[in-house]
């Protein structure tokens, strides 16, 4: 959604209680008393009343917005900030943008939106070719030394282990170019512990369809993803090779490092899965445009926040 159009459609408070209402009468509300689906609306409340047993239901209530004190039009300025943009805002930039006092409430207002990207994704696995292989990002602890360098890459103690993921369909391409000859689909990135075998396969089995061909490099973690998928072609890669057996999920890596590093100081281990969320949820939508802002409500609307 353009700014224009944003500024006209959301002027004030009510017009963005409005619309969030009209999506959650779409999704449904749900009495947590008695599961009861009907309810009546209260309009001097600003509430939901169960028909059964009369149990209120306040609009904020089991969506993203739950317990939260901001108002709705501070939530709307900041799904239509990181939806507008290929890239991002830090909570600091959005603080400034709403003219609010306490850094806190925003932080927790963009890690709870992140969250439920990350649910809203999860509904969905990926399928068909898929590619597969482990990104190194790195992260602050505090518990963690900073001062020796430590070793790199596989087992490092300065850098939170990611699994990747793509949709990658070989395409002919008629003539030559630097591009990829693969054309993505939709991407997981899912933070491990680890990556010993169990873990991977585990991984694997929540986010790819077991009918999918995954191609990943020569690494033994990988040796038993046969036991999940149908087909596991590993293959030897050579750095200089990286871009053209699993050209996307080294993109994705690249990209989403790139994009950390403009924005954030640092990133927090703990919270580095809430960043990622959003870097997949707006790149799986990178063809919705202007509907971003839309399903962004519907996300907000139908799931509650991870807790921080």
């Amino acid at each position: 959604m353009k700014l224009i159009e944003f500024n006209k459609s959301f002027p004030d408070e009510l017009s963005c209680k409005k619309h969030f209402k009209a999506y959650r009468d779409q999704i449904g509300v749900v009495c947590k008393k008695c599961g009861s689906t009907d309810h009546y609306w209260k309009q001097d409340k600003w509430q939901y009343e169960c028909k059964k047993c009369k149990f209120r239901t306040t609009l904020r209530s089991g969506t993203v917005m739950q317990s939260s004190k901001l108002p709705f039009q501070d939530w709307y300025i900041a799904m239509h900030l990181i939806t507008s943009t290929k890239k991002s805002f830090s909570a600091k930039e959005i603080q400034r943008q709403l003219g609010r006092k306490r850094y806190q409430p925003v932080w927790e207002m963009l890690h709870k939106l992140r969250s439920v990207m990350g649910l809203r994704d999860g509904e969905y696995k990926i399928e068909g070719e898929i590619e597969l292989d482990e990104g190194f990002f790195e992260t602050v602890d505090v518990e963690r030394t900073t001062k020796s360098e430590g070793k790199r890459g596989r087992g490092s103690e300065k850098q939170t282990k990611v699994m990747v993921m793509a949709e990658s369909k070989k395409v002919e391409q008629l003539k030559k170019t630097k591009k990829p000859d693969k054309k993505v689909g939709f991407i997981k990135m899912k933070v491990v512990n680890n990556l010993k075998s169990e873990t991977v396969n585990k991984v694997v089995e929540e986010n790819i369809n077991r009918q999918s061909t995954v191609t990943t490099d020569a690494y033994r973690s990988y040796n038993n993803l046969k036991n999940v998928v149908e087909t596991h072609i590993p293959q030897v890669v050579e750095p200089k090779q990286a871009g053209k057996i699993l050209p996307w999920v080294h993109i994705a890596i690249a990209n989403s490092k790139r994009l950390l590093l403009d924005i954030y100081h640092r990133i927090d281990d703990d919270f580095l899965q809430n960043y990622l969320n959003e870097f997949c949820y707006k790149f799986n939508r990178r063809y919705m445009q202007d509907k971003l802002f839309d399903r962004l409500i519907v996300a907000s609307v139908s799931y509650r926040w991870n807790q921080l």
